[in-house]
């Protein structure tokens, strides 16, 4: 097949992901549980799709563990992202060379 049926497929799909709920929830939505749904999914399925990654990404439970335990704790004390992801990233590797 060509490469230009695989994108207009993709456009499709992507287009009805994003235009279905415009046509399926015409009216404001007053639920107090279906508004704090709605805010809070973005991040539910972020984390999902991320803690997961973080575990096979080292290929070594105990480095991806600290490393994961390094950025949580850099996060709580709102360190921005780039120190917090340097620092992750550091920590595991240098368990790695130690274990």
């Amino acid at each position: 097949m060509s490469v230009g049926i695989y994108i207009a497929v993709m456009a499709g799909v992507t287009y009805l992901i994003r235009m279905l709920p415009f046509t399926l929830f015409r009216k404001e939505i007053r639920s107090p549980f279906w508004r704090s749904f709605m805010f809070y999914l973005p991040y539910a399925v972020l984390s999902a799709m991320t803690f997961p990654a973080i575990f096979y990404a080292t290929g070594n439970t105990v480095t991806a563990a600290v490393g994961t335990a390094v950025a949580l704790l850099l996060a709580y004390f709102d360190l921005p992202l780039i120190v917090v992801a340097t620092a992750a990233s550091l920590a595991a590797l240098l368990i790695g060379l130690w274990v």
